[in-house]
């Protein structure tokens, strides 16, 4: 007789996700200086999204400055956060909203107590804050003046704006993530969005010029900078939980030549395992003096910095999932896209409408892979399908999205099954927000449909999904119920 399977724990966070850039708008609101997501117009799948230093909005349109204006609705989402059922709400905050330029010795009260309101709406309802302090919304004063991590200052700005969030919010917040997708920096895309960097030559987010003695560089800073902040916030209040967030980018031998199977250990080793080494295991690993001697990748590390990293590990794992890449030695085959990198196409997989691959299985495969590895707790804190909702009378039916929820959840179980210790899901995302990639409206995660297109048209009333109803069923079943 085999052992009965394991449920869901019975204080499992369910919950959603946000970020600040994507979500709130009043990008001049309350004191708020420019961020970097504000320099960017709106693109599409086929257009890159335009880099403007100089905001003009007279000639372009910048869909953060709008977001879904979940600034001034934010007890409205919340309130419906709630009736979902959510127990945990994964949100950024702002850095310009606090430090409008990034240099300032004070804090923005005005930002702070946009963000004190929102805690205390999360409170009302029982709902677990989880913050994460950098989500691309580096001040833009940083790009143009220090470019951004790619410079050391950077470090101390950042603990300030840390050490503000820490001291304000303590036994408020318990749950921090220093960094999201701290890995896309080994990526050239993540030089903008994650390492505020912007090289001469580059005008738009899908075709960045690269410097990666400069990107590695700003990487190397942003562990140093983390690390500080965990030993920085544990002394300010020893309750302090941090973890790590990795753009889990899981790859696949597109064939079983042993050339594909070693690339693939390769592209684990630099996208995934390099930053979560760092991080969790407080250690630079030994592949990557390798990979910087081979590839003539140089920048400086400064006395303490690798014992600061040691001493500043964090206390559990997050990570965002959307497909599956393959990777192969062959010219010529078929290619996909995804979040920050695409790959080869798998044959056994479907796509999304932007050519994500959509692999269930791949997240059990996932889960196991990682805390093999790292033996600490885990959450998912993103995970979802992009796709085109249509609103009819006040309805929009979206079991696509439900079927992909379901079927992941449903991976999500057997790992538990397996042994995994997974504590959260937060999918991608709460409510629709604009698409980092491709600036676009239409191209939808939340399970809550906000009126507004690609143009930022609409008068932003929220409705809800089919989805949302189905997911309301699976909090309140503690994921018993997939139907």
């Amino acid at each position: 007789m085999g052992a009965e399977r394991k449920p869901f724990p019975k204080n499992f966070l369910w919950g959603g996700a946000t970020a600040a850039n994507q979500v709130e708008g009043a990008w001049d609101v309350d004191g708020k200086g420019p961020d970097l997501s504000d320099a960017m117009v709106a693109g599409s799948h086929t257009q890159p999204r335009k880099i403007t230093l100089d905001i003009d909005e007279s000639q372009y349109f910048y869909p953060s400055h709008r977001g879904v204006d979940h600034y001034h609705r934010y007890k409205e989402d919340i309130a419906l956060f709630a009736e979902m059922g959510f127990r945990v709400y994964r949100l950024s905050i702002c850095w310009s909203r606090i430090f409008p330029k990034g240099t300032e010795k004070e804090p923005n009260e005005a930002g702070l107590k946009f963000y004190d309101g929102l805690f205390a709406e999360l409170k009302k309802y029982n709902i677990e804050p989880l913050v994460t302090i950098y989500h691309n919304e580096m001040p833009l004063n940083l790009v143009t003046e220090i470019n951004g991590w790619a410079d050391r200052k950077c470090i101390d700005y950042y603990l300030r704006f840390a050490e503000t969030l820490f001291r304000r919010y303590k036994g408020i917040v318990k749950y921090w993530i220093p960094f999201n997708e701290i890995n896309d920096l080994t990526t050239g895309v993540g030089n903008w969005n994650h390492g505020g960097l912007l090289n001469e030559g580059t005008v738009d987010f899908s075709n960045q010029v690269d410097d990666p003695d400069k990107r590695y560089a700003a990487l190397h800073h942003q562990f140093v900078a983390s690390a500080k902040a965990v030993l920085l916030g544990k002394e300010i209040d020893p309750s302090f939980q941090f973890g790590t967030m990795i753009c889990h980018i899981t790859v696949y031998p597109l064939t079983c030549s042993p050339e594909d199977v070693l690339l693939a250990q390769q592209e684990d080793q630099l996208r995934n395992r390099f930053s979560g080494d760092v991080q969790v295991k407080g250690e630079y690993p030994y592949y990557m003096e390798r990979y910087f001697a081979r590839n003539h990748i140089s920048f400086p590390v400064e006395p303490g910095d690798l014992d600061v990293i040691r001493r500043g590990h964090v206390d559990f794992y997050t990570f965002s999932y959307y497909m599956t890449n393959c990777v192969t030695v062959q010219k010529d085959v078929a290619q996909v896209s995804g979040n920050i990198m695409g790959g080869a196409k798998n044959p056994y997989l479907k796509a999304t409408e932007w050519n994500w691959q959509i692999d269930p299985v791949g997240l059990r495969y996932t889960l196991n892979h990682i805390y093999d590895r790292y033996h600490v707790p885990i959450m998912i804190t993103e995970n979802g399908i992009g796709a085109r909702d249509t609103f009819e009378n006040g309805k929009i039916h979206d079991p696509y999205r439900i079927e992909y929820l379901k079927q992941h959840i449903e991976q999500m179980r057997l790992a538990i099954d397996d042994g995994v210790d997974l504590i959260g899901y937060t999918p991608w995302t709460a409510i629709d927000v604009v698409s980092v990639s491709t600036g676009e409206m239409g191209k939808r995660y939340g399970f809550v449909y906000v009126d507004c297109d690609d143009r930022g048209e609409g008068d932003l009333c929220r409705y809800r999904k089919d989805s949302f109803y189905w997911y309301q069923k699976v909090i309140a079943t503690n994921g018993e119920d997939l139907g």
